[in-house]
Order: structure tokens, then C-alpha cells, then sequence
């Protein structure tokens, strides 16, 4: 054991030495290194990414609500949208007939979406998602309000103008202020703020949550209509719960809508499971392409430092004949040998993760990506595995040499 540590010790210095005398040898090597740990890094901590900001963005959808809409979303399949497009609209008054008909529900709430400008004083902010909703919302959303409270049941009936602004709005507008009781400017209205949610986050890092608006529905409908774009959420204690509530949600909305027995549905049953599924056929996809991608850039890198190797051991050829004739056993060569592989592999692998820092930096200015220690300790046993796989036959040939033909060779 005594032995084994040394010669581990003595292969290590040695790999250092041999790398030092060829440092430009030694730099082309490890940039294949490089590229390769750049590229699993890389495709981890995306992949990483993907995953915590999915599931926080299934979160923000909501695991335990149905939403009830005119248009189906398009995962999959034929989308009949020539269809989908004759449908009648949702209505806000099938909020409370919901309630009625789905005893399961926790709550129902109706909401309409618009893009707008908003302003305050000189300062300003577009293309800010206005949401009109029930009170209810607030429950099926499972949004939090940071500072201020929501509106009431009576503000919504008196059409009251009041606001609650989601945080980067309300940075936008307020910076170093506090936004309560300050009036804002919507399509020409004033509305007094009331309210500011608590930081959501981006939906798969490319919407921002947070770049929102919320008004009591009624005061939505003075400026624009209510005729179409309604979304009604109907949610329900727990996932269990769920399962049957919607059927229930169908067999309430059929009678709203007072449909035969044989007539297709005339509206859709959206949820969030139906966008998980989805996601988690194209997120194989992708995983897939990034692994044969990340799988070709480390090949062509150890096939740099399998080639480096033999053209060491050629080289070096009479220093291993010296090194047996004075007592060297084979796998101490061998051990040698495997050794400045792994150091080449491990040198570029540690370049490559301080680069895949300001690469995870980068791609999260475009898209979402997460790296931990996990992906960092990966990419080192990758780096050891690869120096191993590609230099055990270069270093099993040096260790096969004959220690004459070995001396004999210039």
C-alpha cells in the first residue's frame, strides 16, 4: 500500500513535469478537455434549470385548479381550431352558477387579460399584463400580496379604480417609494394603488409574472370588453380531489351552457398536468440532442488525449527502458502514464468548470440555467473517467515495452 501511494505521488509529479516541458502539446490537449467540460456543463446546468424554474412556473399555474376556457391549449395532436373558433364565450355570471354546480371547488374566479401602458408622473411602463379578475382570484392564483391588501366583494360591484401592481411594475414606478395610495394612469383612467404582490418570479424564465396588474373585473370592463377573453379557474382543495371535481366541472358547465346530451363540449378543460406532460416530451428532446452533442465533444477530446499519450510514450520510450531496468514494475509504469492522463483531463476540467461560470452567467441572461456543486464534482469525475478510459492503452503499451528494445531505441 506504502508502495501504491508513492508511485501515485511520483506519477503525479512526474505528469506535472512532462506537461510543463510540453506546454503548447499540453494546452491543445486540454482545450479538447476544455470544450468537452464546457459542454456538459453546460447541458447540466441548463438542464437544472429547466427543472427548478418548471416547476416553480407549475407552481404559479396552479396543480389543483381547472381552467375553463373558449380555446383548448395546443399540446399535441390536431389543434381544430376552425372548430374552437365558432365556441361561444365564457361569461363572468358563470362564476357564481360554478360554485353552485361544483360542490367540490374550493372557489371559482373569472379573469381577462390585456397588454398596457401604464403610467405615473414622468415615469412609465409598457407592455405590463392588466389583469380584470374576481375576488376569488386571488385564492385560485395562489398570488400573495408583499404590501397593501386586495380589493372587496363591494368594490368590485361599485366598479371601484384601484390597482394592486405586481413588483416590477411597481419598482418601475415607485422606485425607493412606497406605491400605496398613489394613483396611476391606464388608457387615460386613474386608478389609486392598493395594493403589491409578493415577487413571483418568470414563467421558464422568459415571461415575467411580475410585469402584471390587477383590477377588480368590473372596472376592467369600462375599458375593454368583456365578450371575449374570459378565463374562468375553478380550484379544489387537493390533486385528489381534483380527479373527480372535473367532471364535475363538466357535467356544471354542459348545463350552463344547456347542451343536449349529445352535443360535443363547446368549451375546454385546461390544466396545468396537461402542460407538464407536454413539457416533459420535448424536455427528452432536448436532453437527448444535449447528450449526444456532449457526448461528441468529450470523444473528440479524449481522442486528443488518447493520440497525446502514445505520442508521449513513443517519445519517452528509453526513459521507461531506464525506469524497469532499475526495478520499476509494469504497473507502476503503467500507473505513470494513467496518471498524466488523468492530470491533462483533470487541469482541462477545471478550466472548463471556472469557464462554465461565466457561460451559466451568460445563458441566464437569455434563458434559465442553475449550477451546484453537484455539477461541478460531475464534471470532475467525468474528466478522471475520461483520462482513464483514454489513457489506459497508451499507458498498457508503455507498461507491455520490452526493457532492451526499450534502451535500444533512439
Amino acid at each position: 500500500m506504502n508502495r501504491l501511494f508513492i508511485s501515485l505521488l511520483e506519477g503525479t509529479k512526474i505528469a506535472f513535469s512532462a506537461i510543463w516541458t510540453n506546454k503548447t502539446r499540453a494546452i491543445l490537449t486540454t482545450t479538447c478537455i476544455v470544450i468537452g467540460i464546457v459542454s456538459v456543463t453546460a447541458m447540466n446546468t441548463i438542464s437544472d434549470g429547466i427543472d427548478r424554474t418548471f416547476e416553480e412556473s407549475m407552481d404559479m399555474l396552479g396543480r389543483n385548479v381547472v381552467y375553463v376556457e373558449k380555446w383548448p391549449w395546443g399540446f399535441g395532436g390536431e389543434y381544430r381550431w376552425w372548430d374552437y373558433r365558432n365556441r361561444r364565450e365564457m361569461e363572468v355570471s358563470y362564476v357564481d352558477r360554478l360554485r353552485e354546480l361544483t360542490p367540490s371547488a374550493s372557489d371559482v374566479s373569472a379573469a381577462a387579460r390585456r397588454n398596457v401602458s401604464v403610467r405615473h408622473l414622468e415615469r412609465s411602463a409598457d407592455g405590463v399584463s392588466l389583469s380584470g379578475v374576481t375576488t376569488g382570484y386571488f385564492n385560485t392564483s395562489g398570488i400573495n400580496i408583499e404590501d397593501g391588501r386586495v380589493f372587496t366583494d363591494s368594490e368590485v360591484q361599485r366598479v371601484a379604480r384601484v390597482v394592486i401592481l405586481g413588483s416590477t411594475v411597481a419598482d418601475a414606478l415607485f422606485p425607493n417609494q412606497d406605491p400605496i395610495g398613489k394613483q396611476v394612469h391606464i388608457r387615460g383612467q386613474r386608478f389609486t394603488v392598493i395594493g403589491v404582490t409578493e415577487k413571483q418570479g418568470s414563467f421558464l424564465g422568459m415571461e415575467d409574472f411580475d410585469n402584471a396588474m390587477i383590477m377588480p373585473i368590473t372596472s376592467f370592463g369600462t375599458m375593454f370588453s368583456l365578450r371575449f377573453g374570459v378565463q374562468l379557474t375553478v380550484q379544489f382543495p387537493d390533486d385528489e380531489s381534483m380527479i373527480d371535481g372535473e367532471y364535475e366541472v363538466i357535467g356544471a358547465m354542459r348545463q350552463i351552457r344547456q347542451l343536449d346530451p349529445l352535443d360535443d363540449d363547446d368549451f375546454a378543460i385546461n390544466k396545468a398536468a396537461l402542460f407538464e406532460q407536454e413539457f416533459q416530451g420535448m424536455k427528452m428532446v432536448i436532453y437527448g440532442i444535449g447528450i449526444f452533442l456532449t457526448g461528441l465533444a468529450l470523444f473528440v477530446g479524449g481522442i486528443g488525449v488518447m493520440n497525446i499519450m502514445f505520442v508521449s510514450v513513443k517519445e519517452r520510450t528509453k526513459e521507461i527502458g531506464i525506469r524497469k531496468a532499475v526495478g520499476a514494475k509494469s504497473w507502476e509504469i503503467l500507473l505513470q502514464f494513467l496518471m498524466e492522463a488523468i492530470v491533462i483531463c483533470l487541469v482541462g476540467g477545471l478550466i472548463g468548470v471556472l469557464l462554465s461560470v461565466g457561460v451559466t452567467h451568460l445563458i441566464n441572461q437569455f434563458f434559465v440555467a442553475y449550477m451546484d456543486w453537484t455539477t461541478v464534482v460531475n464534471a470532475i469525475l467525468i474528466c478522471a473517467f475520461i483520462g482513464i478510459l483514454f489513457g489506459y492503452l497508451p499507458s498498457s503499451r508503455a507498461a507491455k515495452s520490452d526493457p532492451i528494445e526499450s534502451l535500444r531505441y533512439e
